[in-house]
């Protein structure tokens, strides 16, 4: 006998996605956040906040230094792209990045770190930042209850994060590795997916 998921009780199994990718379900996750994989860099009872990891925009590295009067010259890091990390606050900028330093503004997310000072890319300009990172504008951010209400809608598949694919696999393939880490092939989900 199977159990059908309701929406009514969210609340009762508080449930922690932090560390976690979501990747948005075909016909579920309409507008912006469609087909995007999210690292979930926190999510507490108060809300979550996460960075998509498969968007790069146009804006380069090498674009968004000069933006903000910081030199870059390390090639290929001036060329990498600068991601769309959520419909929130598109005018800030959010890195996350292997642990490297002491920054400002950062918070430690087991074996990365989100950064949102200035300092982080004063490193990198100077070539003492973090070897590995993803910068991003904006953010994904859910109130309170408002993640939990959406999962139970099966509007999001959640699978622990992989650093392999949030730095080193192509922006492209990125949705399709986080759903092989479920066992199953992105062409099989529909939007009925989930459903008992």
């Amino acid at each position: 006998m199977t159990e059908q998921c309701t929406t009514e009780d969210t609340t009762a199994v508080p449930i922690d996605l932090s560390n976690q990718f979501l990747m948005a379900m075909p016909g579920m996750v309409e507008g912006s956040l469609s087909g995007t994989v999210i690292y979930v860099c926190e999510h507490t009872p108060k809300g979550a906040l996460g960075l998509v990891i498969n968007r790069p925009t146009d804006l380069t590295l090498g674009t968004l230094f000069e933006r903000i009067d910081l030199e870059l010259e390390i090639a290929p890091v001036k060329d990498s792209p600068v991601f769309f990390g959520g419909p929130v606050q598109t005018d800030r900028g959010f890195v996350l990045h292997a642990p490297a330093g002491d920054y400002s503004s950062s918070i430690k997310l087991g074996d990365l770190a989100l950064t949102t000072s200035r300092d982080v890319l004063q490193a990198v300009a100077e070539g003492s930042g973090p070897a590995r990172m993803l910068v991003t504008l904006g953010y994904a951010g859910w109130g309170a209850g408002q993640l939990e209400n959406e999962m139970a809608q099966n509007a999001w598949l959640n699978v622990s994060a992989n650093l392999h694919i949030i730095f080193d696999v192509p922006p492209d393939e990125r949705y399709p590795a986080a759903l092989k880490l479920l066992g199953f092939d992105p062409v099989m989900l529909t939007g009925d997916a989930g459903h008992a």
